[in-house]
């Protein structure tokens, strides 16, 4: 079935798998970030509409980047339990079809964001679409265990995007954010890598439980999280962030690098305990802004991050993931658990 017929037939489901060709999950937690940053920029100068234009802007390249994902991985995702129910894996989209709808989505968010928001984070948000579609997408995923590692700064950039979506300039403080979700990145998706390690060596995709063994993983697991407990304590230690926010780190870092330390002694590779990495970010990005001053920005994003939390918790078909068995639940009780230190203390 070529492009033309693809896109000609009548199917009630064609706009739906165009939705998913932009791995809206995916997007919700890379503008849950942005915000993060917009807030923590100029909290009492950034007015709704410059949010919303950076926002929006930021949303449609991270789409854009996801539908270049889909169609650039069809042959790999075609191979995978977890991305064979893709619309371009599975022929629901050709690939042409695809692209085309990737590169009409970059066209209008650069646009959006060059005009309406400034230069700057239009440039910054488009290089950040090359890292992920292109420089980890096309080369170093097939060449390298190290892939998400280097690749995955594309994805640690919106906290910085976000902060010059409101200010127009480059500091040292978003870019201590992106250190952050960067540090986080490799763990998260290791964790992942360890339940799919059988699914990636089929494809013949050099992820490091493939290349060096799960139990190597868990180590690495372990040192990287150790990295990001050392990173957190930067936004106090430099003034960016209070009391509120050291505390809640220091217990949230503390209670996954025990957990990962038991997995790590007593061999643990039960469903769920892989995926502790995951609920670390809404957690952590909820006690970012703790200054009293940003207290508005830190309930927004308490009660944005267990959102996310729960939408992380499932398949990205929509459908509960057989890996985690905390499921949604467990992120409303961390959540409120928040709410109410925040409540208390700001």
């Amino acid at each position: 079935m070529n492009d033309k017929s693809l896109s000609q037939r009548s199917d009630p489901r064609l706009l739906q798998d165009y939705y998913q060709l932009t791995k809206p999950r995916v997007v919700a937690l890379l503008l849950l970030t942005a915000w993060v940053g917009m807030l923590l920029a100029e909290p009492s100068q950034a007015s709704l509409d410059e949010m919303v234009l950076g926002l929006a802007g930021i949303g449609l390249l991270a789409a854009a980047a996801a539908a270049m994902n889909h169609t650039l991985d069809r042959g790999i995702d075609a191979q995978m339990r977890r991305t064979r129910w893709r619309p371009v894996a599975m022929g629901r989209i050709g690939p042409k079809s695809a692209m085309a709808f990737a590169l009409w989505l970059a066209l209008l968010g650069f646009v959006l964001l060059y005009w309406g928001v400034n230069p700057l984070t239009a440039w910054l948000t488009l290089a950040s679409l090359f890292g992920y579609a292109v420089v980890y997408t096309l080369l170093l995923k097939r060449a390298t265990p190290q892939n998400i590692v280097i690749g995955g700064l594309a994805g640690a950039m919106p906290p910085l995007l976000g902060w010059t979506s409101i200010t127009g300039q480059l500091s040292a403080e978003p870019w201590l954010l992106v250190m952050i979700v960067f540090a986080w990145t490799p763990p998260h998706f290791w964790s992942l890598a360890i339940h799919r390690r059988d699914e990636y060596a089929g494809a013949n995709i050099p992820m490091l439980p493939v290349t060096h063994g799960i139990e190597f993983t868990k180590t690495a697991i372990l040192f990287y999280l150790l990295i990001l407990s050392l990173i957190c304590l930067l936004p106090y230690l430099i003034g960016m962030s209070g009391l509120l926010y050291l505390i809640g780190s220091l217990m949230l870092n503390l209670l996954f690098l025990l957990a990962c330390m038991a997995i790590e002694v007593f061999g643990s590779a039960r469903s769920g305990d892989a995926h502790l990495p995951l609920l670390h970010l809404p957690p952590d990005a909820a006690v970012w802004p703790a200054d009293p001053g940003s207290s508005l920005a830190m309930a927004t994003v308490i009660r944005s991050g267990g959102c996310v939390w729960g939408m992380l918790c499932r398949g990205e078909d929509g459908n509960a993931d057989p890996c985690n068995k905390a499921g949604p639940g467990a992120s409303l009780v961390v959540c409120q658990s928040l709410t109410m230190m925040w409540r208390g203390t700001v």
